[in-house]
């Protein structure tokens, strides 16, 4: 199932060039050009507020958004650039490019825990700690998954989850791709391994008698 993509809203910039992106930086937003897609390119201006939000919660350049134009069918887009000024390093210009649903992104995938009443390693107290609670993944834009899942099933003290041991949704891929990263472990309760260090320095006072 596709994830819920963000929207984007914006209005078409009347006017291009130098002039016209002067003016709508001072009427505060942010001047940009669609393109891409199999259409013509398309001047926008984007709230200044709104996209200097979204730059501030992260992974602008790795999130799909849905672009509403008022005026305009409603289209996928990836930002491949946001140019900022060299002293105040705030956004000046953007680039969006349109999506086909056939076209392979990069995106961070949310990973979803289930089962954790069937892994034994917890049920004796073990804990399940996250390495990577998101996952970039190469995957289709039209078929857009809301998470990756990892069932704990089974899982024991000690075992690890990587990449591999999770089945991904059809047409997906990570972009890391020379090594099998851990996605999650399960680890030693504290009073355990307190008490298996404690174990450990006993029998190293015993060997030095």
């Amino acid at each position: 199932m596709a994830g819920e993509i963000p929207d984007l809203h914006a209005t078409v910039r009347t006017g291009t060039g130098k002039g016209a992106a002067r003016q709508a930086r001072r009427e505060q937003f942010v001047p940009g050009i669609v393109y891409g897609g199999g259409a013509d390119p398309v001047a926008i201006n984007v709230k200044y507020n709104e996209l200097l939000k979204r730059l501030k919660a992260g992974r602008f350049l790795s999130t799909l958004f849905n672009l509403k134009v008022e005026g305009q069918d409603d289209v996928r887009v990836i930002c491949r650039n946001v140019q900022r000024d060299v002293v105040k390093d705030l956004p000046i210009h953007l680039d969006l490019m349109r999506l086909r649903r056939t076209s392979k992104v990069k995106l961070f995938i949310h990973v979803d825990f289930i089962n954790h009443d069937k892994a034994p390693g917890l049920k004796k107290g073990g804990v399940l700690t996250v390495v990577r609670p998101e996952v970039e993944l190469v995957v289709t834009a039209g078929d857009i998954p809301e998470a990756i899942t990892v069932d704990l099933t089974g899982l024991n003290v000690g075992d690890i989850v990587h990449i591999s041991n999770i089945e991904l949704p059809a047409g997906a891929r990570p972009t890391i791709t020379d090594r099998d990263f851990v996605i999650a472990n399960i680890s030693a309760p504290s009073g355990l391994r307190s008490s298996e260090n404690e174990a450990d320095d006993a029998a190293e006072d015993e060997d030095d008698e």
